[in-house]
């Protein structure tokens, strides 16, 4: 099934590596990067000219909200926390800080507040990442190993289950997941991503239990039943190269979609403008809120 809606582009950035929404329910803002350009991105909806850029090298690849305070994120070699008000960066936990071909990519909180993200390597070398999980005492984890591009997370609305994309494998997995001590068991396919659709990039989920997938390759979002990995519903987006979405807005209805134009052509820019933007669409489908950084 296929939208017959259209995206809208509300932040023209030509974003690198354009990654990672958030939305803070508190403040009302999004949050997205450019990991290319080691830039955090806060976007005001309706308000955009009071859109601020603010740059954290190297490589800042995730970000998410705080319990107490400010943001959490990952940049190459660890998990970080960072005060907005004073630009003050402190290291929580290094993490394959002797590993210089590899940076973070994405990562997202479980229920409990625990901050799990994965990494890859920098010259796309395969199985060279991992998948690690931060507890509130900045104590990490490692919950996956031999991970190529580490990339979508999401949970369940029971926390029982957490989705997960290595993209190269063109697949969703999901794990038993264990809500009391952050452990993952029972391995499965959910969703099969076809060719034509190209690689699965970042991944959210909505209030109906539906995951929404982005496709680097593949010119749009998708939606698909992880019970029993039907496809759903497809957006188009006005960019090769879509690489996360998110649910945000007052009602959590509206899906802010991020995009890249690295390695693109001249030619291939020509065609897609707007690549490395940020989209924003409506649906009619409410997504689930983030969950903040218990530490």
């Amino acid at each position: 099934m296929s939208t017959t809606m259209n995206v809208s582009l509300v932040s023209n950035s030509k974003a690198l590596l354009g990654e990672g929404p958030v939305w803070n329910t508190t403040t009302g803002q999004l949050y997205w990067l450019d990991i290319l350009e080691h830039n955090l991105h806060i976007h005001n909806p309706g308000h955009p000219q009071n859109d601020d850029i603010i740059t954290i090298p190297p490589y800042i690849s995730s970000v998410i909200t705080r319990q107490s305070g400010g943001i959490v994120l990952t940049l190459q070699d660890g998990f970080y926390s960072y005060d907005l008000s004073t630009r003050e960066l402190t290291l929580l936990a290094e993490v394959e800080s002797s590993l210089t071909d590899n940076r973070f990519n994405d990562g997202k909180c479980d229920p409990r507040g625990r901050y799990l993200a994965g990494t890859m390597s920098l010259s796309n070398q395969l199985s060279k990442g991992s998948l690690y999980s931060m507890d509130r005492e900045y104590k990490v984890t490692t919950l996956l190993t031999e991970v190529s591009i580490s990339n979508g997370l999401a949970w369940s609305a029971e926390g029982n289950t957490l989705y997960f994309i290595d993209t190269p494998t063109r697949n969703v997995v999901a794990f038993d997941y264990e809500l009391e001590t952050g452990h993952i068991s029972n391995r499965r396919v959910v969703v099969q991503i076809p060719d034509h659709l190209g690689f699965p990039d970042g991944m959210t989920i909505d209030a109906e239990g539906m995951l929404w997938v982005a496709h680097w390759g593949g010119w749009c979002v998708t939606r698909w039943n992880p019970l029993n990995g039907q496809l759903l519903q497809t957006v188009p987006v006005p960019a090769s190269q879509v690489t996360s979405c998110t649910f945000g807005g007052t009602d959590l209805d509206t899906l802010y979609i991020t995009t890249a134009r690295v390695g693109l052509s001249e030619e291939e820019l020509s065609k897609q403008p707007d690549a490395g933007g940020l989209f924003i669409i409506k649906l009619g489908i409410t997504g689930t809120s983030s969950t903040a950084f218990a530490g």
